[in-house]
C-alpha cells in the first residue's frame, strides 16, 4: 500500500515539474514573441512616416508656357501634372472615382472592413477564374502608398499602410485626402493627375468632361496600360461601362445617362499633347534653355508648377513657320528632284516598311506613296497607308523626270489634290526666321529650321554664319556717327590693300565686276557697293567699326579686318536682327527676351523681364501729368544716325537689291547679304514695329548654287511673311528724331544732324562754280564730262572718252569679300 502510494506521490511530482517546465516554456515563449514583436514593431515604426508632412504637401507639378495673348504652346515637367483644388474639381469626377475606386469613402475611417470583406470573397471566385485579384484598398490607403510608402508587396508594407490611413484620417480631411488622390495617381498616357489625364485623353478641362469621360478616367486606377484607349479599346470601353453601372447603381447618374454614356464610343486622342498649338517648337525649346539658365527658378522649372507667359504672338508664329518653310520647298523645287527615298518590291508588309519614313509633321496632308507605273509623265502611285490609288500630276512628274526620273517601286511623298497627286520633297536646304519688337526686344516669332521633329538645331539662335551685306548698315552706322553724311560722296573705283591670300594684294570687287564712280552714301547702300564699302570702312577705321557692331550686340568677337566690312565675321539670325532694332527705335540697343515674366504656383511673379520701375504709377489722380515710363535699352547710336540708316535701307526696297519687296508699300526697309559663293542668303527688313531677319543655308556651309543670293533666296521668304504680318502691324512712318535738319537731295529727303547740311550746301557751291557759265569750248565741255565719269579732279589731263565698261564675269574664287 505505502509503495503505491508513493509511486502514485512521485508521478504528481514529475507531472508538476513538467507542469512548471511547460508554464515557464510557455511564458518564455510569450516574452520571446513579445520581444520579436517589439523589435518589429520598433523596425517597422523606426522609419514611418509622418502622416500630418501631407498637410503642406506640394506634388511635382508641370511648368505650363503660355504665348503672349494666353494660348497653351507647351510644357516642362518630370510628371505631367497639373495641380487642381478639391474645390475645382466637378463633383461628377469625384463621384466617378468614388463609384469605381471606394463608394464608402466618406463613411470609413481609413479602412473599410465590409469592402475588404467583399474583395476577400470575390478574389475566392477571382481565383478559380485565373482573374486579377482585388487589392480592397481604400482612397486613404492608395493616397498613403502612393505618396508616403512604396510600391512593394509585402505584409510589413500593408500594415504601414493601414496604419498610416488612420493617422491620415485624423490628420487631414476628407476633401484633402480626395485632393491629394486626384492629383497624385497615374492615369496613364503620361498624365499624372485627373486634370492632366482629362486634356491629354480628351483634350479638354476638368469641366468639360461628360460622364462616360469622367467614368474612363475613373477606370484607369486599377491598370492604366491593361485600358490604353488604342491598344485595347474593348478592354477599355468595357471597363468604362462598368464605372457607369456603378455610378449608376450609387445614384451619381440617372439612368437616362448610364444609357446614353454606354452608347457612346471612346474618343480619346491618339496621343497625348503637351500643347494643341503647334507651331512654336523651336521657339518652346529656346525658352526652355533660357529659362534652365535662370537662377532664379530655373533648378525647379521641371516641378514647380510655374506660370510662364512669353513673348510670342500665335499668328506671327503661325505665318512665319509657313513662309520659311514654303521658302525653303521652292528653293529645293527650283534645284530639283533629288530621287525616292526608298524603294519596294511590292512584297506582303511593303506599306508598314514606308510608313515608318518620316514625313515633317507640319505637312499633315503628306503621304507616304509607292510609284505602281511610270509611262512618260503619267505615273501612277498608291498611297501605304489608306492604299489610294491615282496618277501624278502632269508637272511634278515632268519636274522629276527631268532630273531623276521616276520608276516602279520608288518611294516618295504626294499630297492629294484636286483628284490627283503632288510630289513633294522634304529640301535638304534649311534656314531660320526671327521677328522681333524692336521697342521692347520681345521676340514676337522663331522658326529655327524646316522641321522641328526632323531636326531639332536652332538655326536662329544656334547657327553662326557669314552675315554678307546685312552687315553693311553698321559700317555706314559707325560713318554717320562721324564725319560723314547720307548725301557725302565715296568713290566706286578700284582699290587694293596689302595682306591678300598667297601673299597677294587684296582688291575688292563690286558684284557686277564693275566701278560706277563718285555716289552717295545713300546709293552706295542701297545698291550693296562693295568697293564704296571698303573704302569708307577704311576711312573711318575698322576699330570703330568693330566697336559699334559690338555695342549694338551683333557680335563680340569680331576682327577689325576690312572684310569683315563685307560680312566675314560670324553672327546668329538671332543677334543680327535684334542689333537691327536700334535703326528702329531710335538707336537703342534692346536684348530680345522670349520670357514675360514667370509666377509660381501661388500666384507670386518670381521674374519679370521688363525691370523697369514708375514710381507715380502707383499715386492717385490728381490732376498731374501721366507718369513717364523711361524707353527700355541702352542708347548706343544718335537718333538721328538711326534715322538715317532707316532711310537708306528704305531705300533698298524702293530703289536698290531688294525692289523686288517694293510691293509692301512705304516704310518698310531692309538690306539683303549673300556671302561669297553663295554660301548663305541673308535679309533683315523692318518697319516702326517689327523686325525681321531671314537666313538660307546649308547646314554644312555648302553652296545654295549660282545665283541664289539673298534677294532671291531670303527676299521671297520676307516678303510672304510681311504679307500676313502687315494686316496685323501695318507700317506708319519712321519716328523723325528731334533735332534734325531735313533737307532735298537729288529729289529724296535726307536728314542732317545741325551743322552737316551746311557741309552739302558748300560742296554743291563748289560743284556750281567748278562750271562756268556761258558759251564754252565744245572740246573743254568733252574733257570735263569725262573727268567727273573718271572720278578724277577738274583740271587734270584725261582721255577724251571714257574706256569700254569691262563685261560682266563671275565673281572670282579667291575674292575674300562678301557681297
Amino acid at each position: 500500500m505505502r509503495r503505491a502510494v508513493g509511486s502514485l506521490e512521485s508521478a504528481v511530482k514529475i507531472a508538476e515539474r513538467w507542469f512548471v517546465m511547460a508554464g515557464v516554456a510557455l511564458l518564455g515563449a510569450i516574452a520571446l514573441a513579445g520581444l520579436i514583436v517589439a523589435v518589429y514593431a520598433a523596425w517597422l515604426f523606426h522609419d514611418l512616416p509622418d502622416a500630418s508632412e501631407l498637410a503642406d504637401y506640394r506634388p511635382a507639378t508641370a511648368t505650363r508656357v503660355y504665348a503672349g495673348d494666353g494660348t497653351l504652346i507647351g510644357e516642362f515637367s518630370d510628371e505631367r501634372r497639373i495641380y487642381v483644388p478639391y474645390e475645382q474639381i466637378p463633383p461628377l469626377v469625384v463621384k466617378a472615382f468614388l463609384a469605381a475606386e471606394d463608394r464608402n469613402f466618406f463613411q470609413h475611417g481609413g479602412i473599410d472592413v465590409s469592402g475588404l470583406g467583399r474583395a476577400m470573397l470575390k478574389n475566392v471566385l477571382n481565383a478559380a477564374t485565373g482573374r486579377r485579384l482585388e487589392g480592397g484598398s481604400t482612397i486613404t490607403q492608395q493616397v498613403a502608398k502612393n505618396v508616403l510608402l512604396t510600391n512593394e508587396s509585402s505584409i510589413g508594407r500593408k500594415l504601414k499602410e493601414a496604419i498610416l490611413s488612420s493617422r491620415l484620417e485624423t490628420t487631414l480631411s476628407k476633401p484633402q485626402i480626395l485632393e491629394l488622390y486626384l492629383n497624385e495617381i497615374f492615369l496613364g498616357y503620361r498624365s499624372y493627375g485627373v486634370a492632366s489625364a482629362a486634356y491629354n485623353y480628351f483634350g479638354k478641362s476638368l469641366e468639360q468632361l461628360t460622364p462616360d469621360e469622367a467614368a474612363f478616367l475613373a477606370a484607369l486606377p486599377k491598370g492604366p496600360n491593361n485600358y490604353h484607349p488604342k491598344r485595347h479599346p474593348a478592354a477599355a470601353k468595357g471597363r468604362r461601362d462598368w464605372v457607369l453601372g456603378e455610378m449608376a447603381q450609387n445614384g451619381f447618374i440617372t439612368q437616362a445617362q448610364l444609357v446614353e454614356g454606354r452608347a457612346r464610343p471612346l474618343n480619346a486622342q491618339a496621343a497625348p499633347r503637351r500643347a494643341e498649338y503647334q507651331d512654336a517648337d523651336f521657339f518652346v525649346e529656346e525658352a526652355r534653355r533660357q529659362a534652365v539658365a535662370n537662377p532664379d527658378f530655373g533648378d525647379q522649372l521641371n516641378a514647380g508648377g510655374f506660370y510662364m507667359r512669353t513673348t510670342l504672338d500665335p499668328s506671327l508664329q503661325t505665318a512665319a513657320r509657313d513662309a520659311l518653310m514654303r521658302g525653303l520647298e521652292n528653293y529645293d523645287r527650283r534645284h530639283g528632284w533629288r530621287g525616292a527615298w526608298g524603294t519596294t518590291d511590292f512584297a506582303p508588309g511593303w506599306q508598314a516598311v514606308a510608313l515608318r519614313q518620316q514625313a515633317p509633321p507640319e505637312r499633315r496632308e503628306w503621304r507616304a506613296a509607292a510609284v505602281e507605273s511610270v509611262s512618260g509623265n503619267t505615273v501612277r502611285v498608291r498611297t501605304a497607308r489608306d492604299d489610294d490609288t491615282g496618277t501624278l500630276l502632269t508637272a511634278d512628274a515632268a519636274w522629276a523626270n527631268a532630273n531623276r526620273p521616276l520608276r516602279r517601286g520608288d518611294l516618295i511623298f504626294v499630297e492629294p489634290r484636286a483628284g490627283q497627286f503632288a510630289l513633294k520633297q522634304v529640301p535638304a536646304v534649311n534656314g531660320a526666321l526671327v521677328a522681333i519688337e524692336p521697342q521692347s526686344g520681345r521676340v514676337l516669332a522663331m522658326v529655327g529650321g524646316y522641321s522641328y521633329a526632323l531636326s531639332s538645331f536652332n538655326r536662329a539662335t544656334q547657327a553662326r554664319r557669314q552675315p554678307g551685306s546685312s552687315f553693311k548698315p553698321f559700317v555706314y552706322a559707325a560713318a554717320l556717327e562721324g564725319d560723314f553724311t547720307p548725301a557725302s560722296i565715296i568713290v566706286d573705283g578700284p582699290i587694293s590693300f596689302a595682306g591678300g591670300p598667297n601673299g597677294r594684294r587684296w582688291t575688292p570687287e563690286n558684284y557686277s565686276r564693275r566701278y560706277y564712280g563718285p555716289s552717295s552714301l545713300r546709293r552706295g547702300l542701297e545698291l550693296s557697293r562693295n568697293v564704296m564699302t571698303v573704302r569708307l570702312a577704311d576711312s573711318i577705321g575698322m576699330e570703330k567699326v568693330v566697336d559699334l557692331a559690338a555695342r549694338m550686340g551683333v557680335a563680340s568677337n569680331l576682327q577689325p579686318n576690312l572684310s569683315v566690312s563685307l560680312g566675314a565675321g560670324e553672327v546668329t539670325p538671332y543677334n543680327l536682327t535684334a542689333a537691327y532694332s536700334a535703326f528702329v527705335n531710335g538707336g537703342r540697343r534692346v536684348n530680345p527676351y522670349l520670357i514675360e515674366y514667370v509666377q509660381d504656383r501661388d500666384g507670386e511673379t518670381i521674374y519679370r523681364a521688363d525691370q523697369r520701375r514708375c514710381r507715380d504709377c502707383t499715386r492717385a489722380f490728381a490732376g498731374q501729368a501721366s507718369p513717364f515710363l523711361e524707353p527700355r535699352g541702352t542708347q548706343v547710336i544718335d537718333p538721328i544716325t538711326a534715322y538715317q540708316i532707316s532711310s537708306m535701307l528704305e531705300g533698298v526696297i524702293q530703289r536698290g537689291t531688294a525692289a523686288s519687296a517694293r510691293g509692301l508699300g512705304r516704310w518698310v526697309g531692309g538690306k539683303t547679304g549673300t556671302t561669297n559663293e553663295y554660301r548663305s542668303a541673308w535679309f533683315v527688313g523692318f518697319t516702326t514695329d517689327i523686325v525681321v531677319g531671314v537666313f538660307i543655308g546649308f547646314d554644312d556651309n555648302r553652296s545654295l548654287g549660282s545665283g541664289e543670293a539673298g534677294a532671291s533666296a531670303a527676299v521671297p521668304v520676307f516678303i510672304d511673311f510681311m504679307e500676313d504680318a502687315l494686316k496685323e502691324r501695318p507700317a506708319r512712318p519712321f519716328v523723325r528724331p528731334r533735332g534734325a535738319i531735313f533737307r532735298t537731295v537729288d529729289g529724296i529727303e535726307e536728314a542732317f544732324r545741325p551743322g552737316t547740311e551746311r557741309r552739302r550746301e558748300d560742296e554743291r557751291e563748289a560743284e556750281e562754280a567748278a562750271t562756268p557759265d556761258g558759251p564754252q569750248n565744245y572740246n573743254d565741255v568733252i574733257q570735263r564730262e569725262a573727268e567727273a565719269a573718271a572720278g578724277a579732279t577738274p583740271g587734270q589731263t584725261t582721255q577724251p572718252t571714257s574706256p569700254p565698261s569691262p563685261t560682266r564675269q563671275e565673281p572670282a574664287e579667291d575674292l575674300s569679300g562678301l557681297y
